[in-house]
C-alpha cells in the first residue's frame, strides 16, 4: 500500500543514490545546488533554506510502498490565501521508474495539497529535455501555462511551467 510520509535527514542518502549523473541531477534539481556530486547534508541544508524562505509552509515528503521508500518530492505552500501550491524535487526511484510510481505520488500529493492545505492550484516545473517526466505530469492532469529559459552547466535549457487547477 502506497504512503506519504514526513522526509527524515536519513532519507537524502537514499535519494542521492537515485541520481546516475550530473545530467540527471540537474533535470532534478536546476541549479539549486552548486556543486555536483553532493552530499546527504546539503540536501538537509537545502531543505532547511527552503523551509526558512517559505515561513515553514514546506512540506518534503517520501513515498513508501510499505517496505521500501520509492519517491520523494517538496510541495511549497506560495500563497496560502489563494491556494497556490508548488511541487519540486520530484524524484522516483531509479530503479523502479516507468512503473506508474510517480503519477501514483502525484495523484497522493495532489490530494494532500488540497486536503490538508487547501490548494487550488499546483504548479510544477520540468525541463523540455526530460520527456518521461513531462508525460508523467501531462497523464496526472497537468497543462502547461508558461516556459522559461534557464542556463544549466553552459547550455540553454527550457522549463516547461505546467500547472493543476482544481475543478470546483
Amino acid at each position: 500500500m502506497l504512503s506519504l510520509r514526513p522526509f527524515e535527514s536519513a532519507d537524502a542518502d537514499l535519494i542521492i543514490s537515485w541520481i546516475k549523473d550530473e545530467y540527471s541531477f540537474r533535470q532534478w534539481s536546476a541549479d539549486t545546488y552548486k556543486n555536483y556530486p553532493i552530499e546527504p547534508a546539503d540536501i538537509v541544508a537545502r531543505y532547511a533554506e527552503i523551509k526558512e524562505n517559505h515561513k515553514g509552509l514546506v512540506y518534503p515528503l517520501m513515498l513508501t510502498d510499505g517496505e521500501n521508500t520509492v519517491g520523494h518530492l517538496i510541495v511549497r505552500v506560495l500563497d496560502a490565501e489563494q491556494g497556490v501550491i508548488r511541487f519540486g524535487y520530484i524524484i522516483v526511484d531509479s530503479q523502479i521508474r516507468g512503473k506508474g510510481y510517480g503519477s501514483k505520488m502525484l495523484r497522493m500529493a495532489l490530494e494532500y495539497a488540497c486536503d490538508k492545505l487547501g490548494a487550488k492550484r499546483v504548479t510544477l516545473g520540468v525541463f523540455e529535455n526530460n520527456p518521461n517526466a513531462y508525460r508523467c505530469y501531462k497523464a496526472v492532469g497537468f497543462k502547461q501555462f508558461d516556459s522559461t529559459e534557464t542556463i544549466i552547466n553552459g547550455e540553454p535549457w527550457k522549463c516547461l511551467e505546467l500547472e493543476y487547477i482544481y475543478e470546483v
